[in-house]
C-alpha cells in the first residue's frame, strides 16, 4: 500500500488523537453505564436476545462524547494553523463539517430517545430520514460514483445525488442496528471499518489527511468503548451508538472526495445481512423492520458456534474485505461487493435451508413419539 508523501508527519497527531478519543470513551463509559443503571435503561433476557442477564444500554453517550470532544479540539486546531501538516482542504466545507459535527449529536439525541422509551420503528425512521435531511441541508451528497463498465465516475442529477445520499445514510444506519445482536460486533466492525476509511484517506488515490484524523478519533472512541462491549459485554452501544455511529461513518465516506465503494466493501457483512434480511422479511409478508433471529450472527451461533468464536470469525471477514479495498480500484471494489452479495446470499439460502429440514425432522420425530389421544395437544 502506497501512502502520500510526507505522511511521517501526520503519525503523531493520528497516534494522539486516536489515543485520546480511545482514552476518553474508556472512561466516559462505566459512567454512562452507572447512569443507565439508576435510570433503568436496561435490555432485559428474552428469547431473541443472547444476553442471559439485564444488561445497561446508551454505551453510545460515551462514543459519542469521546469523538466530538476530539474532534472539536482537531478542528479548531487545524483550523488555526497550529499543526503545518495538516490544513482542512478545499472541498471538505464548513457545512459539511457542520453536518458530520452536529448530526451526528442530533443523531445521537434521536437514539437516546430510543433507549428511553423503546420507541416503535417507524419513528426510528423518520429519525434516520431527518439527520439524512439534515446532513443533505448543510452540503453532504455524494456528487458521483464508480463506474463499474469503465475508468471514470458517474456524475448524478442533484436530485439523484439527494436521493442516494439520503439512503445510503438511512442504509448504513440500518446495518450498523441490523448486525448489532452480539457483544462488540457492530462496534468492533465499526473500529476497523473506521480504520480503513483512515487508511483509504491517506492514499495518493484519495489524499485526505485531515479527512484521515477524523476517521481515527471515530476508531479510537469505539476501541475505548469497545473494552467494556467486548463478550461478557457490561454495557451495549444502544440505539444512541446505532445512530451516531452509522451517520457518522456514512458522512465520512462521503466527505472530501466520496469513498462510498470503500465503505460499501469493508462493511459488507451489515450490508449484505441488512439486504437479505429485509428481502426474507418481505417475503414472508413481514415488516422489514420486525425483530427475529435470522441474522448472520444468528446462523453461525446456530451452526454451534460460541459467542467469541462468531464475532471473531465476522471481525476476520470484516478485515479481509478490508485487505481487499486496498488491492481494487473503484470498479473493482463494487465488482468484489457483488461478488459477497452472490456469495454470501448463498451461504444464507444453504443455512435457511438446512434450518428448515431441521425443524420438519423434529417435527416428525416429535409426531412420531407423542403421545395419542385426547392430551396429545397438550
Amino acid at each position: 500500500m502506497t501512502l502520500i508523501p510526507g505522511v511521517e508527519a501526520i503519525v503523531p497527531t493520528l497516534l494522539v488523537a486516536f489515543a485520546s478519543a480511545a482514552l476518553f470513551a474508556l472512561l466516559l463509559t462505566p459512567v454512562v453505564r452507572r447512569f443507565a443503571k439508576a435510570f433503568g435503561l436496561v435490555d432485559r433476557p428474552n428469547p431473541r436476545r443472547v444476553n442471559l442477564r439485564p444488561i445497561p444500554r446508551g454505551g453510545g453517550l460515551a462514543v459519542t462524547a469521546a469523538f466530538l470532544l476530539v474532534a472539536i479540539v482537531v478542528v479548531i486546531v487545524v483550523d488555526g494553523g497550529f499543526i503545518d501538516s495538516l490544513v482542512i482542504p478545499n472541498s471538505v466545507l464548513p457545512g459539511e463539517l457542520g453536518a458530520l459535527l452536529i448530526g451526528g449529536l442530533v443523531a445521537a439525541g434521536i437514539g437516546f430517545l430510543d433507549d428511553v422509551m423503546q420507541i416503535r420503528a417507524r419513528w426510528q425512521l423518520i429519525g434516520q430520514v431527518a439527520v439524512a435531511g439534515l446532513a443533505i441541508f448543510l452540503g453532504v451528497q455524494v456528487d458521483a460514483i464508480a463506474n463499474p463498465f469503465g475508468p471514470n465516475t458517474i456524475q448524478l442529477p442533484t436530485i439523484v445525488a439527494w436521493a442516494f445520499t439520503a439512503i445510503w445514510i438511512i442504509g448504513m444506519i440500518n446495518s450498523i442496528n441490523f448486525i448489532d445482536g452480539l457483544d462488540g460486533l457492530s462496534s468492533g466492525i465499526s473500529v476497523i471499518a473506521a480504520l480503513t476509511l483512515g487508511l483509504i484517506s491517506l492514499t495518493p488515490a484519495v489524499g485526505q489527511p485531515f479527512i484521515a484524523v477524523l476517521c481515527f478519533v471515530l476508531a479510537g472512541a469505539l476501541l475505548g468503548f469497545l473494552r467494556w462491549n467486548f463478550h461478557p459485554a457490561s454495557i451495549f452501544v444502544g440505539t444512541s451508538g446505532v445512530m451516531f455511529v452509522g451517520y457518522t461513518l456514512a458522512v465520512l465516506s462521503i466527505l472530501g472526495t466520496a469513498k462510498v465503494a470503500v465503505a460499501l466493501l469493508v462493511l459488507g457483512v451489515p450490508i449484505i445481512d441488512t439486504f437479505w434480511i429485509i428481502v426474507r422479511r418481505l417475503s414472508n409478508r413481514r415488516s422489514p423492520f420486525t425483530p427475529d433471529r435470522g441474522h448472520v450472527h444468528h446462523r453461525l451461533l446456530d451452526l454451534g458456534l460460541s459467542h467469541t468464536q462468531t464475532v471473531l470469525l465476522i471481525y476476520g471477514i470484516t478485515a479481509a474485505l478490508a485487505a481487499m479495498t486496498f488491492l481494487l480500484s473503484g470498479a473493482g471494489q463494487v465488482y468484489a461487493f457483488l461478488g459477497v452479495v452472490v456469495g454470501s446470499g448463498l451461504i444464507l439460502f444453504v443455512l435457511t435451508e438446512r434450518e428448515t429440514v431441521e425443524d420438519d425432522l423434529e417435527a416428525d420425530t416429535y409426531a412420531d413419539v407423542a403421545p395419542r389421544g385426547p392430551d396429545s395437544d397438550r
